[in-house]
């Protein structure tokens, strides 16, 4: 079964660090680009960064530059979002998503083959 698993989100406070976790099984985790999307509550979802691992190319949004840092474990077939100096404004529920087009800019925009269920992150002021 192909499938993607968020973990690690949770109620933090501003200032403060959260890691969270894509697990991925059913398919080649080589072959595809692992994203993280939000969806702030009343807003559109939006990507945040994407991972390719097979080539080391990463995408990061503007607005979270300097303060998320994506990796992945190809033993794990995982992929993380470590997010430091939290914000108000990064109250979301974050979502992974596979596909095998090219991790950039572009690739939060379309069909994406597989997404997660999601997993809350709250950021009190």
């Amino acid at each position: 079964e192909v499938q993607l698993v968020e973990s690690g989100g949770g109620l933090v406070q501003a200032g403060g660090s959260l890691r969270l976790s894509c697990a991925a099984s059913g398919f080649t985790f080589d072959d595809y680009t692992i994203g993280w999307f939000r969806q702030a509550p009343g807003k559109e979802r939006e990507g945040v960064s994407c991972i390719r691992s097979s080539s080391g190319s990463t995408y990061y949004r503007d607005s979270v530059k300097g303060r998320f840092t994506i990796s992945s474990d190809n033993a794990k077939n995982t992929v993380y979002l470590q997010i430091d100096s939290l914000k108000p404004e990064d109250t979301a529920v974050y979502y992974c998503a596979a596909d095998q087009r090219r991790c950039g800019v572009n690739f939060q925009y379309g069909y994406l083959e597989v997404w997660g269920q999601g997993t809350p992150v709250t950021v009190s002021s």
